[in-house]
């Protein structure tokens, strides 16, 4: 069995069945162009070999680690200019993934961990961008100019020991180092004993965001489902998370999960961290708390922002199929969320993003497992699906943005659009998608981040 140490690059393009699904033969031919434009000349100008070359990506060997490095970077520039001026529905770009490390050689083929690495760095990366392994950055450090972010500890999927991470994005300036992803982790005790768990990360006005079914502090900055989320709402504000009873880094055995211990829980949380008014954000059954806090509490409340959230959950609309549905789910939950098998959770996660790679959906099942029991995660979906805060609507006083995906299969665009039109010259939002969870590689996702910008940068 031969070995050799080689510098490994995974490339995948974002997206990619949702392009075929779109345009099968226009995505196709617009593949190939790139491929032989300019990621076949480029490889050949770096001395890069392709080992593998999938429809939608690739793996190639370099005997150069600062030849990989400069490669991904400067042929993501290049495809970036190619794709300047197309519809973003049809642009195709790609996460690229660099690692060095000790591979197997088989005939034209390479194996072992250093490629299994450089795939998954490859799932982490933000599109158009490149992750690489910490051997791979204390290689080439002193050798070029590129600028970095240390995104610290990373555990990658199926490795066994966290990998340190470094991610270089488009634009990146090299005039100044960026700052590691860095969060201050702290407690607050509730009347009833219940340690909640909370962090502040970012500089500018503060923004709260309200707990929703499954989250971890941690976790889920190492999630492709949530940290590009968590990255751009950081960017302008300083974010205030926290983990809610049951979940994450807080008391997973709570006793008392009611609506108005959630409620409780967000004042204590905001006021143990000193904040006097500030921006509130609800995402999906986080809409219930916030609308009630904010109402009770109007003069802390700047903006409201609330997005693929409901303000009537399934079992307080007194229909019998919805309440066996309900019922169904609940079962569900309580006897397969705990299983090693994952097939129990994907039923959910095909709920929640059924347009996701199969990467977002490996991660998103984990995440269900890492946050909270089978009996936790059934009180809150059923908690959830008891709220109704309809009657407190017309009593929103702060500014309030609303966002809804139109064939969201979690929270209807339907319900979405009544909370709107009853909350007090609420704007609303409707955004082409139909993930519960919106991914950084659908078009919506630039049309909903620019939409909070935009609205919480207001002063009015």
């Amino acid at each position: 069995m031969q070995r050799r140490l080689s510098a490994i690059l995974a490339a995948d393009a974002v997206g990619y069945s949702k392009l075929i699904r779109s345009d099968e033969s226009g995505t196709v031919a617009a593949m190939k162009r790139l491929q032989s434009d300019i990621i076949h000349p480029m490889l050949a100008e770096h001395s890069g070999r392709i080992v593998k070359l999938m429809g939608d990506g690739l793996l190639a060997e370099f005997p150069s680690v600062v030849e990989a490095v400069t490669f991904a970077v400067e042929c993501q520039a290049a495809l970036e200019a190619d794709a300047a001026g197309k519809p973003a529905e049809s642009r195709i770009q790609f996460r690229m993934g660099v690692n060095l490390g000790d591979v197997i050689i088989d005939g034209d083929d390479i194996q072992g961990d250093g490629v299994n690495v450089a795939a998954r760095l490859e799932g982490i990366c933000e599109p158009a961008g490149l992750c690489i392994s910490d051997l791979v950055y204390q290689a080439i450090d002193g050798k070029t100019d590129l600028i970095f972010q240390d995104l610290g500890g990373q555990e990658l999927k199926n490795i066994e020991t966290p990998i340190r991470v470094w991610q270089w994005r488009q634009g990146a300036s090299p005039a100044k180092a960026e700052t590691p992803v860095e969060q201050q982790i702290k407690f607050c005790t509730a009347s009833d004993g219940t340690n909640i768990a909370y962090a502040a990360i970012g500089q500018g006005p503060p923004l709260v965001k309200a707990p929703n079914w499954m989250n971890h502090l941690e976790y889920d900055w190492q999630s492709p489902v949530w940290r590009h989320v968590l990255r751009e709402l950081s960017r302008d504000n300083t974010l205030l998370r926290f983990d809610q009873r049951g979940n994450g880094l807080s008391d997973r055995q709570a006793v008392d999960i009611t609506f108005e211990s959630m409620v409780s829980d967000m004042a204590m949380v905001v006021d143990t961290a000193g904040l006097d008014r500030f921006d509130l954000l609800g995402i999906s059954q986080g809409c219930l708390c916030s609308i009630a806090y904010a109402v009770r509490n109007p003069e802390r409340v700047r903006r409201l922002v609330l997005y693929g959230g409901f303000a009537k959950g399934a079992l307080a609309m007194g229909s019998e199929s919805l309440n066996q549905r309900m019922a169904l789910q609940k079962q569900l939950i309580q006897q397969g969320w705990g299983k090693n098998n994952p097939a129990f959770r994907q039923f959910f996660t095909s709920l929640f993003m059924p347009g996701a790679s199969k990467e977002q959906m490996e991660w998103f099942n984990d995440l269900q497992q890492k946050t909270t029991s089978s009996d936790v995660a059934a009180r809150l979906f059923e908690l959830a699906a008891s709220g109704d805060v309809t009657a407190l609507l017309a009593q929103v006083q702060a500014p309030t943005l609303v966002l809804h995906c139109r064939d969201d299969a979690i929270a209807s665009f339907e319900g979405g659009r009544r909370m709107a039109a009853k909350i007090p010259n609420a704007r609303f939002v409707a955004l082409d998608g139909e993930n519960h969870m919106i991914m950084e590689d659908e078009p919506a996702w630039s049309i909903f981040i620019q939409e909070i910008r935009q609205f919480l940068a207001e002063t009015a």
